[in-house]
């Protein structure tokens, strides 16, 4: 049976996860820092009308962190029951891997009595591609990553936080209605300030004209 994987880059290396866990791959967009988190979390950003927390891949696997670029993406994941944006340096696209061509992690993610160490335990495999799919995948060894292993639970606990303490974050459409309410406000105030100011004049111009007849 072959496996369905989305396939993304990082850092020269292309990581794999199952068709199923992606729900949707976005551009990159503004993303609302949230302070006192951990340091790969790069905050949260509207998805739909919903807080999607976003955490940088790069900083989650202690790789050099790089700028953005036109090939940046979020993808949006099901990670232990919450959703949640992974920001890749590059999606490549839905690859179709044989089972028999993926392989157990090699021995150095693995510990002396045969188990993943922690930080490595998201590493379910290594899959070859050797002449199918796509041209920048081909002769190409794909990590695959198990995500339910790639926060530990003091940080799944922090995401779940993040979704509770931030109900809704500013949509680029909540920002447009947002100004052109301030600006009718304005526009509302500053006529109410000259109606006042115009009656004052004419009033203190009526009581000037009657002094004088």
């Amino acid at each position: 049976m072959d496996n369905q994987l989305v396939v993304f880059d990082l850092a020269n290396e292309q990581y794999g996860v199952h068709i199923a866990s992606v729900e949707s791959i976005i551009k990159l967009q503004p993303i609302t820092a949230v302070p006192r988190t951990s340091s790969f979390i790069e905050g949260v950003t509207n998805l739909r009308g919903a807080v999607l927390p976003v955490m940088d891949m790069r900083k989650r696997f202690g790789l050099e962190v790089n700028e953005a670029t036109k090939d940046t993406r979020i993808v949006v994941v099901e990670m232990n029951g919450e959703t949640i944006g992974m920001v890749v340096d590059a999606v490549t696209k839905v690859l179709s891997v044989p089972e028999e061509n993926i392989e157990p992690p090699p021995p150095l993610v693995t510990t002396a009595d045969g188990h993943r160490g922690d930080r490595l335990a998201f590493i379910t495999g290594i899959a070859k591609v050797d002449g199918h799919g796509p041209e920048s995948t081909q002769g190409r060894l794909i990590i695959l990553l198990d995500l339910g292993q790639v926060l530990n639970l003091k940080e799944q606990t922090e995401f779940q936080t993040l979704r509770q303490v931030l109900p809704s974050v500013p949509t680029r459409q909540d920002e447009a209605l947002g100004q052109t309410r301030d600006k009718a406000l304005r526009q509302t105030q500053d006529k109410a300030l000259r109606q006042t100011r115009d009656k004052a004049l004419r009033q203190t111009r009526d009581k000037v004209l009657s002094v004088a007849v």
